[in-house]
């Protein structure tokens, strides 16, 4: 069943595709969405590494004693003005998402990922090797090569069919899920923080991907809108997240927690936009080759971003 839903009708089952012609209206309202996916990524960036300062300075985060956990968190200034900042880095992400194709967006809150070592280097004096710098670049690289090949969409792109939504959520669901229980799955220790950071990225994911179904139903229903099981996923999602992220945070360097979290949550947008919305993959055999191409340099950049660690100390 396909989401549908018409201005004069309040929400009915959801959204239809609209095949409206582009106007001089849509393309100035892509045109903001961009922008403000821009200054989006600047203060995520930002409120992200003011949040792992805090969570440096906050007793490890438990999962199981949630509340202390957040009390923990939120009493150290840096975490809560992070926290703040990534708020607003949050608004303007909803209101971009309101305007453009999420895949587009993703594409271009991506771009901000070579300013984090900047920002980390410059704003806050935290060491960035050569090797986490050229994956930084290589990430931006793919990210953005994927935003060259696909072909553009016409209008806002709200539309989705319940089926996919539904799957294409419970599978991301679950599989950020899984990541949590890194350890008890048998991953080595050193590798748990970029299993969070992963886990956290995937379930921001769905979170955004279930945001860009409510703001459509909304902008056409109302705010009837968000009576559907959409909002209960958002806030699950980013509750789970919130956690995973903090939690990451304590057992990461910053830039690599912040690139290989906010990496996993773009390429579940991408995935989201085209697999639940409809954003189209290239139609030629080109465009297809630079899709894949950008994906095989996100995977290596992922593989540089960890510092390299010093060998444990043989036992005596």
């Amino acid at each position: 069943m396909r989401v549908r839903a018409s201005p004069g009708r309040g929400q009915g089952c959801g959204l239809k595709r609209s095949n409206l012609a582009v106007d001089g209206n849509s393309g100035v309202t892509v045109t903001l969405g961009i922008l403000l996916a821009l200054a989006c990524a600047v203060a995520a960036n930002l409120g992200n590494l003011l949040k792992h300062r805090g969570c440096a300075a906050a007793p490890p985060v438990d999962l199981r004693r949630p509340v202390r956990s957040a009390v923990a968190l939120w009493t150290h200034r840096s975490f809560a003005v992070g926290m703040l900042v990534g708020g607003l880095a949050w608004l303007l992400h909803v209101a971009a998402i309101s305007m453009a194709p999420l895949s587009l967006l993703q594409v271009v809150l991506a771009g901000g990922v070579v300013l984090i070592a900047v920002m980390a280097d410059r704003l806050f004096g935290l060491p960035v090797g050569q090797r986490q710098r050229w994956g930084l670049v290589l990430t931006a690289a793919g990210l953005i090569l994927l935003a060259v090949s696909m072909p553009s969409v016409d209008g806002e792109s709200h539309s989705f069919s319940l089926m996919p939504m539904a799957v294409f959520e419970a599978g991301l669901f679950g599989t950020g899920v899984l990541l949590l229980l890194g350890q008890r799955a048998g991953l080595r220790d050193e590798h748990h923080g970029l299993a969070l950071a992963v886990s956290a990225g995937v379930l921001f994911g769905v979170c955004n991907v279930a945001v860009k179904a409510l703001s459509g139903l909304v902008h056409h229903g109302g705010v009837g809108g968000l009576l559907t099981p959409w909002l209960l996923v958002a806030v699950c999602a980013s509750v789970v997240a919130f956690y995973a992220s903090a939690r990451s945070f304590q057992l990461g360097g910053a830039v690599e927690v912040i690139a290989v979290t906010g990496t996993a949550a773009n390429i579940a947008c991408i995935a989201g936009g085209i697999i639940v919305f409809e954003d189209p993959l290239a139609a030629d055999t080109v465009g297809l080759v630079l899709q894949a191409s950008a994906f095989l340099l996100v995977i290596v950049a992922s593989a540089l971003m960890p510092a390299p660690r010093s060998a444990a100390p043989a036992p005596a």
